[in-house]
């Protein structure tokens, strides 16, 4: 096929990663772009050169020459727009999380199967060199079988958009725990190549967003919006095999170093994401392994591996079962705080 014509619906701050990556890809021609807000749409529109400019998805959907859509839009939307994709013929690649919940990432799923179109996530730690190289170690047993990891995405006052939808529970589904989160469990799950989830034992908190405190420097704050989400959750998740997953995350947290880390144990061998090592043994005396890698624009190889898909009818790195597998273990955690008890996934 010629050149791939890709539509981006959302023109935010990620948004402008996904029509800046796809403008670096060869075979890409960013056809149109979606946003509600006119300046944020005016001005992609502008900085990016892309003629075709909408404020309804919908219109651009309807655009017959796009063959595929980036959804970059409140996590709420995510269901509800890429089913509409699907629908109107066009391959899916759509920001993390999945959905608002396990039922309607199911829906995205469905959908992508019944038209024959990709869906991609946009899990975006998965496509970084670091993340491949340390997933190539596992994948050659050298850690053996990993029966234990800890992960999480640690911020001291980090709380994007405060007031805006990315702290109102109706549209976000939840603050940090699906924000982040879902990025922490996601790679170490992958890492682990380990997707079945037996329980989850959770625990949410708020602490500060709801005062006003804890402000990042992401998304647009909206002075006197809401703040129904929390700002710190914790989730202790058994896996089916036996193995324990712990994560942990926090937009706002009296901490002295802000994190992103994920720490696998293994019965030969474990490793540290953060530093890239491998602790095994050599005849009784402990082995220090450092990992040799080149840093990478995961958004752009995100973007790439999507366009992949599509021309070359690869399958999605981040295949049906385990999105919807990371999302049940979301929603679990979500759960068991609300209810102060474990919850069990079928």
């Amino acid at each position: 096929m010629g050149k791939v014509k890709v539509g981006v619906i959302g023109c935010g701050s990620i948004g402008v990663y996904h029509i800046a990556s796809y403008k670096k890809v060869p075979n890409v021609e960013v056809a149109a772009i979606c946003d509600i807000d006119e300046p944020t749409l005016r001005k992609a529109k502008e900085d990016f050169g892309v003629e075709n400019a909408y404020k309804d998805y919908r219109d651009l959907l309807s655009r017959k020459e796009v063959d595929a859509v980036s959804v970059c839009l409140p996590n709420r939307l995510h269901s509800i727009v890429s089913v509409a994709a699907f629908e109107a013929g066009k391959h899916v690649l759509c920001e993390k999380p999945t959905a608002i919940n396990a039922k309607e990432a199911q829906r995205m799923i469905d959908a992508s199967k019944k038209a024959g179109k990709k869906l991609l996530i946009g899990l975006t730690f998965r496509f970084q060199n670091r993340s491949r190289v340390l997933k190539e170690h596992v994948e050659a047993g050298e850690l053996g079988s990993v029966y234990y990891s800890k992960c999480g995405c640690l911020r001291r006052s980090g709380i994007p958009g405060m007031g805006s939808w990315f702290t109102t529970k109706s549209e976000a589904g939840a603050g940090p725990l699906y924000d982040i989160g879902v990025h922490a469990l996601d790679l170490t799950l992958w890492l682990m190549g380990n997707f079945k989830p037996r329980s989850v034992l959770g625990s949410m908190y708020t602490k500060f967003g709801h005062l006003g405190k804890g402000m990042g420097d992401w998304g647009k704050p909206v002075k006197g919006g809401p703040f129904d989400v929390e700002d710190l959750a914790a989730a202790f998740v058994k896996m089916r095999d036996g193995a324990t997953v712990f994560l942990e995350v926090s937009w706002a947290a009296h901490i002295g170093e802000e994190r992103f880390y994920s720490t696998l144990l293994g019965d030969k061998a474990g490793a540290d994401y953060e530093s890239m090592t491998i602790f095994s043994e050599e005849k009784g005396n402990p082995v220090n392994k450092k990992l040799l890698y080149r840093d990478n624009d995961g958004y752009l190889t995100e973007v790439e591996h999507f366009i992949d898909c599509v021309t070359k009818d690869e399958e999605p790195v981040t295949k049906a079962e385990q999105i919807l597998a990371v999302q049940k273990i979301l929603d679990a955690a979500m759960e068991s705080a609300e209810k102060g008890r474990e919850v069990s996934i079928e």
